[in-house]
């Protein structure tokens, strides 16, 4: 072997090291800014817990104390119709274009669409919300709330579905057939049921992905600075009053958002993580 390195090869692994640092660096520029806002965000958040954050309703303008109670009841609220609405109608598209999809072209438009929805501006749902039901009703509610929510959260589940769906190996399938089994007892029972570790993964991150969404809400369910149970009349929700309490001069109004956007963020983080462990796809033996 000859022991002077090729010029070709010496100007690859340079090129290779380069590429390394490079991507070193920007990995550790992420990292450092992420543990910035981090570390911001629990200082200023864990100062602002309190007992009063889970039982008051949110303060007027320049008076003392208050809560986030109206807009943590809001936000649940929204957010469990929001994934009763999108569960089943992501489900069910999801195994239409795995099972009957194959070569339809109506399943080749769902995807095209799904794929769009994916990355639409959150924005952009919640105008057409607003033209298509708060526009008509003439009043803010948490119902268009919800349905701004399951807008977004229905592409998730569906491209979740379909892909775990076509992960389900032909010899199950076929084996149900053998059977005698319908096509349709098959995919509910037999295909569904073995990815459906997979398929609540996809819920949850739907969930994680709507729970703090602020701009479809400031079209449709904008805000109440008291607690209301009735879903037809404008609700309160953490994202938007996040918004606006972090926008304000008073300083218990910022010290509220502070605390709003920590148990956003540890909400989303807690269903990344159970969706990553207790209900994580087991690799077959």
């Amino acid at each position: 072997m000859n022991t002077v390195m090729n010029p070709v090869y010496r100007k690859r692994l340079l090129a290779h090291r380069a590429g390394i640092a490079l991507s070193v660096m920007a990995m550790s520029a992420g990292l450092i800014f992420l543990l910035w806002i981090l570390a911001t965000l629990l200082i200023n958040g864990f100062s602002a817990l309190s007992i009063n954050m889970f039982t008051q309703t949110t303060p007027a303008p320049g008076s003392e104390g208050g809560g986030l109670w109206n807009a943590i009841a809001g936000s649940l609220m929204m957010v469990v119709l929001s994934t009763v609405i999108s569960t089943p109608v992501g489900i069910l598209a999801g195994i239409y274009l795995a099972e009957y999809g194959e070569q339809s072209k109506l399943a080749q438009l769902t995807r095209f669409v799904t794929d769009i929805m994916l990355s639409a501006p959150s924005i952009v749902i919640g105008l057409f919300v607003y033209a298509l039901y708060v526009a008509n009703v003439k009043h803010f509610s948490g119902y268009a709330g919800s349905v701004a929510l399951s807008l977004i959260a229905v592409p998730v589940v569906v491209r979740t579905t379909d892909n775990m769906l076509k992960l389900v190996p032909n010899g199950l399938l076929e084996a149900a057939y053998a059977l005698g089994a319908p096509r349709w007892k098959v995919s509910m029972t037999v295909r569904l049921r073995a990815v459906k570790a997979g398929v609540i993964t996809g819920v949850l991150l739907a969930v994680a992905r709507i729970s703090g969404e602020t701009a479809p809400l400031l079209f449709t369910a904008l805000n109440n600075q008291f607690f209301n149970a009735d879903m037809n009349k404008p609700m309160a929700n953490l994202p938007y009053v996040i918004y606006q309490f972090a926008m304000s001069p008073y300083d218990n109004w910022r010290s509220l958002a502070w605390g709003g956007a920590l148990l956003v963020t540890f909400s989303v983080l807690g269903l990344n993580i159970l969706s990553r462990t207790l209900f994580a796809q087991k690799a077959p033996k």
